[in-house]
């Protein structure tokens, strides 16, 4: 039982550090442009079966965001992160990030765009992991 909670953590906490390296390589890589949030786009992610056990889902508001990118071509992307209330008003100039060779990988230069998900996903697997360790410890001494 408590290794195998020590293997999920681990799982978590390597995807955590993927994430986390993914966000480095794109920061290092990565031209800077300003934006402008020219629309909130409300939506909500669950669907089907979930959705109808889980009434209360409120709506988030994802940023739509434009920007010129190096060679002059106007861009628009949709931010990857939506809350509710909104993070940011329409018309907020917002720092662009975006990799010169596919300016369509584009992102809000912002720590829940590139930071969230690595933080979700390590911290669950440390939490999970050290769950596992402690209850292992334990069993140890006792026998």
């Amino acid at each position: 039982m408590a290794f195998g909670t020590i293997a999920f953590g681990t799982v978590f906490l390597v995807v955590g550090l993927i994430l986390a390296g993914v966000s480095v390589s794109f920061l290092a890589d990565a031209k800077r442009a300003q934006g402008t949030v020219v629309a909130l786009e409300w939506r909500t992610d669950g669907s089907g079966a979930s959705r109808r056990t889980r009434g209360n889902d409120k709506p988030a508001a994802y940023p739509v965001v434009e920007f010129t990118s190096a060679d002059g071509t106007p861009r628009t992307f949709r931010g990857s992160t939506g809350s509710n209330p909104p993070s940011y008003d329409e018309g907020e100039r917002v720092e662009v990030l975006y990799r010169a060779d596919s300016p369509e990988d584009a992102r809000i230069n912002g720590f829940a765009s590139l930071w969230l998900l690595p933080l979700i996903f390590g911290g669950i697997g440390l939490v999970i992991g050290g769950i596992g360790t402690a209850v292992a410890l334990v069993g140890r001494r006792r026998s």
